[in-house]
């Protein structure tokens, strides 16, 4: 497993470059709800997987939006290739490998605190913008189990339009999934199909 090593000054320096480049690069990145995430409270923040921009929407929800100190748990390999984010909290997971349980113990560690968030992509994989499933693993209800403070789990379907620009629209559908406390992987997983597929629906009349 590779852990995260956050260093301050990039970290500070890196992410209004990150939001700049995205609002380069896309027309705005827009909330379709919010959410209240109460005092003293970590974030687990689940999202669905699509793109290569996935991570920059997750730090985008966790530092801009939550307010909070951004990990993002991503795949071994990928990691391997772009080591520079371990700077930005960025840390390992290999589904095939042991490890895996040291991956899911790490993050729960990091919400632990109150002040982090944690990004995960449940999907595992990249998948269409337009799937209708988000497949829970195991391992979320391992994580979610050992979290000993106090987290609020999040669900985040980003969902991508262009309309009549030249660059997309980004929505982030927000999903208060309850805390720690209370998650049951079924029941979690059937609300979050039921908002993601609500979510899709609805963003055949959003706004633009």
């Amino acid at each position: 497993m590779i852990t995260s090593k956050r260093h301050k000054v990039f970290y500070k320096l890196f992410l209004p470059f990150m939001r700049w480049r995205m609002l380069k690069s896309f027309r705005a990145l827009t909330l379709y709800n919010q959410i209240e995430i109460k005092p003293n409270h970590s974030v687990l923040l689940l999202c669905n997987h699509f793109s290569w921009w996935d991570g920059f929407f997750g730090a985008y929800l966790g530092h801009f939006i939550f307010k909070k100190k951004m990990f993002t748990m991503m795949q071994e390999d990928h990691l391997q290739q772009r080591m520079w984010l371990r700077r930005l909290g960025s840390f390992s997971i290999s589904r095939t490998s042991r490890d895996m349980l040291k991956s899911m113990q790490y993050a729960a560690l990091q919400l632990d605190n109150p002040e982090n968030v944690v990004t995960v992509f449940p999907q595992g994989s990249l998948e269409s913008n337009h799937s209708t499933e988000i497949n829970l693993e195991k391992g979320i209800s391992y994580l979610v189990k050992n979290i000993k403070g106090n987290c609020r789990i999040v669900y985040a379907a980003v969902l991508v339009d262009y309309f009549e620009s030249f660059k997309p629209t980004a929505y982030f559908h927000l999903l208060d999934c309850g805390t720690n406390h209370d998650f049951e992987l079924e029941h979690t997983s059937k609300l979050i199909n039921d908002f993601h597929r609500q979510a899709l629906k609805n963003q055949v009349n959003v706004s633009h």
